[in-house]
């Protein structure tokens, strides 16, 4: 497969011109990698309205999801907000303003996509919830919801795979979907490497109407680089408006080195990727294998995530990532209850000898039995546009009771609030803010 944008840039490269164009480095800079790092120059084609290199681009990691795909050098957060911008359009269009009902899970970003667009969220919270990080919920649930509801929204939007890698069956949900007229969003951007199981497991594959990746985080791509993915059965101003979507919310400069890292990219997965990843699954499933043998265990449905119950060997999940840092192993995640190590082809065998030694040299301790407290929804107040864009003070969690939340506090990882925008603080969210380690939080003056 060709690499459009690699190519030109490597011919700029090669004829060394006198660069009279941003960026300021003029290609000679402190790190090494400027004469890579190019603009919307001549030749090199334009972001949101492209014509040239990065349209043929786009068209071959079009070929391999086998929908319509757009980049964007701003991660999945860029998406994100496209993606509602998109749904709130075709609202619009019906004269209504969008309804979307969420996962309660949802990342940050989408709060601030919903504060943008001032959109009206109904949250999905199971009545039973492990984790702040996860909202699993099943055909017959949403049947039940859709069938009694007095006005359906317009969009479902869920986030799978979630944080901790636990999965809901999307190709049934989305077919209660259709059936109700409802849109299915999803953020997959923990999950661009579904795609490239046998068979794909990627959730436009599955029925979803659109859908986001994260290329850097599963896939061998630069920090930044991700997928927003349209579905032939979406509705056509999906398609008609993606680009102005996008440029809504994202730089009028964007990345030049996360273009050609997704373009890059392409080659990359269009040549043998699926074999090797397949290989590596296994390998990973071998390793899991031998370390439930020495009594770890393990959450999740993800193939190349490990999200280790850590208080069912003897540890916190802090402790746990502590450990391991001494032993020169850096995890993804962790709290008091779970550990995440995110893992590709590219750790490679030497790199799963290393974390299978790291973890068969701890010491397996006695359960540890405390719980963490229960997630209990709390009453929403005022709406999240109302509530960030309130005049605003910082409090200690412990004075906050009775107050309403301005800002969703949360650090990244994971980036998943627990209580949000414009919902009334209660005894029981204090709790969970000081378990989690949130120890002052934003509130309406």
């Amino acid at each position: 497969m060709k690499t459009p944008i690699c190519d030109f840039v490597n011919e700029y490269i090669k004829r060394n011109p006198v660069r009279t164009h941003m960026p300021g480095h003029k290609g000679v800079g402190l790190i090494g990698i400027e004469s890579f790092d190019l603009t919307e120059m001549e030749g090199a084609d334009d972001l949101y309205h492209p014509e040239g290199i990065i349209k043929e681009s786009e068209k071959n990691a079009s070929l391999i999801f086998g929908c319509d795909t757009c980049y964007s050098t701003e991660g999945s957060s860029q998406c994100i907000r496209a993606m509602m911008y998109l749904c709130s359009i075709y609202a619009a269009e019906k004269g209504e303003k969008l309804r979307v009902l969420a996962g309660r899970n949802a990342h940050k970003t989408f709060l601030s996509a919903a504060a943008l667009l001032d959109i009206e969220v109904e949250w999905l919270v199971p009545k039973e919830m492990d984790s702040y990080l996860s909202v699993i919920i099943g055909t017959e649930e949403l049947e039940n919801l859709f069938s009694s509801a007095e006005i359906l929204p317009h969009v479902l939007y869920l986030t799978d795979p979630d944080y901790l890698g636990n999965k809901v069956d999307v190709k049934a949900i989305s077919s209660v979907c259709k059936k109700y007229g409802v849109l299915l969003a999803i953020d997959n951007a923990h999950g661009a490497y579904l795609k490239f199981l046998s068979p794909s497991q990627h959730p436009i594959d599955f029925g979803a109407d659109i859908c986001c990746d994260s290329a850097h985080k599963t896939l061998p791509a630069l920090t930044g680089s991700a997928y927003l993915h349209i579905s032939d059965s979406a509705p056509i101003v999906f398609k008609n408006e993606v680009k102005n979507a996008l440029s809504m919310f994202g730089s009028t400069s964007p990345s030049y080195i996360i273009l050609q890292s997704l373009d890059k990219l392409n080659r990359y997965l269009s040549d043998g990727y699926k074999e090797r990843l397949s290989e590596f699954i296994q390998k990973v499933e071998k390793l899991k294998a031998e370390l439930e043998l020495n009594g770890y265990k393990f959450i999740g449905d993800e193939k190349i995530k490990l999200t280790f119950d850590a208080k069912k060997y003897g540890y916190e999940g802090d402790e746990l990532a502590e450990v391991l840092l001494e032993k020169n192993i850096v995890t993804e995640f962790h709290d008091k209850d779970y550990l995440v190590m995110m893992l590709t082809p590219e750790t490679g065998d030497e790199g799963l000898e290393k974390i299978k030694n790291a973890l068969l040299s701890i010491e397996k301790k006695s359960i540890v039995t405390d719980l963490p407290p229960k997630f209990t929804k709390s009453e929403r107040e005022m709406s999240i546009r109302e509530a960030m864009l309130t005049k605003r003070e910082k409090l200690p969690v412990e004075k906050a009771e009775g107050k309403i939340l301005a800002e969703a506090s949360v650090g990244c990882p994971p980036a998943v609030p627990i209580l949000v925008s414009g919902e009334l603080i209660t005894k029981e969210a204090i709790e969970c803010f000081k378990y989690y380690g949130i120890n002052e939080i934003y509130v309406r003056k």
